[in-house]
């Protein structure tokens, strides 16, 4: 079953607690509180998808050297102002700013 995200509705307009809830998708949205009683209006998140193009996945392929070197490329990493060194692939062993 999803996980739906809530916000309670103040008086003033602001956003207030946010809560989650195990719910069917044919069961109706909430429209109070379940513990308050305080009015509420379900949020709309971007899913969390994960996979080979996630962005915990592609922080583990840019941070290992090895495996950006297999798949061709070359990774720099900054020393120094204006001078950078590589950690990885093909090319000059530094780069500095003229």
């Amino acid at each position: 079953m999803p996980i739906y995200v809530y916000e309670v509705i103040r008086n003033d307009g602001t956003p207030g607690e946010r809560f989650e809830v195990v719910q069917s998708m044919s069961e109706p949205a909430l429209k109070k509180h379940p513990e308050t009683g305080e009015p509420v209006q379900r949020v709309i998140l971007a899913p969390n998808i994960g996979g080979s193009y996630s962005e915990g996945a592609m922080n583990r392929t840019v941070n290992d050297d090895k495996k950006l070197e297999s798949l061709g490329f070359t990774k720099y990493v900054k020393s120094g102002d204006g001078t950078y060194e590589k950690t990885a692939g093909q090319g000059p062993r530094t780069i500095q700013r003229d």
